[in-house]
């Protein structure tokens, strides 16, 4: 395992993290999920992402579970808030009622004192953002969070975020978009931005949903179990479903070859090419995909490989900076 600084802060991490978005406490039994988190453990992954809102507060609990008796300093735990924790108006968003909360709530479920990094899920255009960010100073204050993150936030949002953080005394260290060869979205804006703000990148979907594990192929049905074949999980992946994208991601098969990779591995590999990227998160069902995408860590892609790459998947990829500020959620009533 290779390990990064998180944007100009002094966290190191691993540049491959793990991530339980979908599947821990929901996609797959507990034992299933310990058993993907002992096999990041083996490959020297440090870094677990998390947020409380996924499967309900249960992917936290299985999480906690699964890291209980390892040494807390050699971990680096993530988790999120913003989205509804329950039925209340104050259950969701970031007020400081909600983000006060939010962080005893989720350091209840992962059984731990605090988190290194705390984040906020998405943009609150509903609350004053000076009040959020102070919430976010007093829980870093309290020790309960050692550094703030932001996830899917836009550039002018960042730029604003971080000149509180700033304000009021605390590191905003890091940004958690979507980003892979296929979504391209953070390159226009928050990239560069976070680059001149020294505020690193913790990507989520770096294989598009496992669109580019090239395991769908055009013409044929999706895998029995794979996401795409969910009916409550496609969603997450229908727009790469097209018979144009999945030739494409099979065309990666010889590259991948050429690298010494697996498709997922070479896919991942990719993503750390940017500069900016701390670390890409992924996320698995077996030990062995774990096991798998962490061989991307420590690759240099050759230049030439990398341009064939992106010759192959650019006419695909999406790319409208716009889409970021779709990402933020309407004014709640």
């Amino acid at each position: 395992m290779e390990f990064r600084h998180l944007g100009r802060s002094g966290l190191i991490i691993s540049e491959i993290a793990y991530g339980n978005w979908l599947t821990h406490g929901g996609q797959i039994a507990e034992e299933q999920a310990t058993a993907c988190v002992r096999a990041a453990l083996d490959a020297g992954i440090t870094t677990f992402d998390t947020a409380d809102v996924y499967a309900g507060g249960r992917a936290e609990e299985v999480l906690g579970r699964a890291l209980a008796g390892e040494r807390r300093d050699g971990l680096e735990v993530f988790t999120k808030t913003f989205w509804p924790m329950g039925p209340g108006h104050n259950d969701t968003g970031l007020s400081r009622k909600h983000v006060m909360s939010a962080i005893d709530a989720s350091l209840r479920r992962l059984q731990m004192d605090y988190v290194d990094l705390f984040q906020a899920h998405r943009y609150d255009v509903s609350t004053p953002l000076e009040e959020t960010m102070q919430a976010f100073a007093d829980v870093v204050r309290a020790g309960k969070a050692h550094y703030i993150g932001v996830s899917e936030w836009t550039a002018d949002q960042i730029r604003d975020g971080k000149a509180l953080a700033d304000e009021l005394g605390f590191q905003l260290v890091s940004s958690q978009p979507q980003y892979s060869a296929l979504w391209r979205v953070p390159e226009a804006e928050v990239i560069p931005t976070c680059e001149g703000l020294g505020i690193g990148q913790v990507v989520w979907s770096p294989l598009a949903g496992g669109v580019l594990t090239g395991k769908y192929r055009p013409g044929e049905q999706p895998p029995a179990g794979s996401r795409a074949g969910d009916a409550d999980l496609g969603k997450f992946v229908d727009r790469w479903m097209s018979d144009d994208v999945l030739s494409r991601v099979a065309q990666l098969a010889p590259l991948a070859d050429e690298a010494g990779l697996s498709v997922a591995a070479l896919s991942v590999a990719w993503v750390l090419q940017t500069q900016n990227v701390a670390a890409a998160i992924i996320g698995a069902s077996r030990p062995e995909q774990v096991t798998d995408n962490a061989k991307a860590a420590g690759v240099t892609l050759e230049a030439g490989l990398k341009s064939r790459m992106d010759e192959i998947l650019a006419p695909a990829a999406i790319t409208a900076a716009a889409m970021t500020a779709r990402m933020t959620p309407d004014p709640r009533p």
